[in-house]
């Protein structure tokens, strides 16, 4: 099957986002808002999250909505591309996937199209089995073209990054309770049973110990658009999907009412419905983008729109249409003489 996966090429300046939403959606931009690297990050995560037909978990800690998983054979929102597939892709275009090469199946992420069908099952059991939030945080971050950004399959190496070195990188360690987040920004929990918080984390960061830690970083797209008093992230491998999380803000822009978990909670159980939130994590850091200079290249997004086909298989897959077929071409004249 030959498909046009409908690329849109967004040159620098013009960088704008027409996603189905309302006005004050966190995906859409002012016409003829200026290209930078903040914007561009939250438009290409914003992009991807649309990719996976927008999941998100709302401001009270409930997945709502959730479409397509990492693992699976169904399509994405352009009708083309599988789930799978797409996340080998977050691990080729963050340029990690040659760190995993002594996991199993890993390998065979990089067969893309021609693989045999062994491979293709064997690169589906490793996008499963191996953690790629951090991978997709890198991936954005290449394709945003960040200057400094030193990627990682770990979230926590550019968190360290960020505490030790924030002049020779995009990012500071700021205290996500005292500092107001905005587009470009990540919000960052760890995922340990040990509680932090920022002052744990900032005293782990300063003993400098170079111990690996279990974090999630999403993606900070937008900061109360419209006035909502909201904040929206996206994070990849995020309930298996690239998903976006609401959290409320209060009139400074600090979040309010952030679910922490303390090592206290009781279980989330059906009959203790109260104690289960996915937004209730612990929350250690915000990763706040530093002054750059503005882009000098130009970055393209996916597309959300169907892709057609020009060889299409029956029964034809949903969402996918039938190119228009090519204008015809008049016959060449064989040149007269003057």
């Amino acid at each position: 099957m030959a498909c046009s996966t409908g690329i849109r090429v967004v040159m620098a300046g013009a960088l704008a986002l027409s996603f189905q939403a309302a006005a004050a959606s966190p995906c859409q931009r002012a016409p003829g808002a200026p290209d930078t690297y903040a914007s561009r990050i939250a438009a290409l995560a914003c992009a991807e999250n649309q990719l996976w037909f927008g999941p998100f978990i709302d401001v009270n800690g409930r997945l709502a909505r959730m479409s397509v998983s990492e693992a699976e054979k169904l399509r994405l929102s352009d009708g083309a591309t599988p789930a799978w597939r797409r996340v080998a892709d977050y691990w080729k275009g963050s340029g990690m996937l040659w760190q995993m090469s002594g996991y199993p199946g890993a390998a065979d992420c990089s067969a893309g199209e021609s693989g045999a069908p062994m491979q293709m099952a064997s690169c589906r059991a490793f996008l499963v089995d191996t953690p790629w939030s951090a991978v997709f945080v890198t991936y954005v971050m290449n394709r945003a073209g960040v200057p400094g950004f030193l990627g990682s399959a770990s979230h926590i190496d550019y968190v360290r990054a960020a505490f030790h070195n924030p002049a020779a990188g995009p990012y500071s360690f700021a205290d996500p309770d005292t500092t107001p987040a905005s587009p470009g920004d990540m919000l960052c929990f760890s995922r340990t049973r040990a509680t932090y918080g920022y002052p744990g984390m900032r005293s782990m960061l300063a003993a400098n110990d170079g111990a690996g830690l279990a974090m999630h970083c999403d993606i900070v797209v937008a900061a109360s658009p419209g006035g909502d008093h909201r904040l929206y992230l996206v994070g990849g491998n995020v309930l298996q999907g690239v998903t976006m999380r609401v959290l409320n803000l209060n009139r400074q822009g600090l979040p309010w009412g952030l679910p922490r978990r303390t090592g206290g909670e009781s279980e989330c159980r059906p009959d203790n419905e109260d104690a289960c939130n996915f937004n209730r994590q612990d929350w250690v850091a915000l990763l706040k983008l530093n002054p750059l200079p503005a882009p000098t290249r130009a970055i393209s997004l996916p597309s959300t729109q169907p892709a057609c086909c020009t060889a299409c298989p029956l029964p034809m897959p949903e969402g996918m249409r039938r190119c228009a077929a090519p204008a015809s071409t008049p016959p060449m004249q064989a040149p007269t003489n003057p």
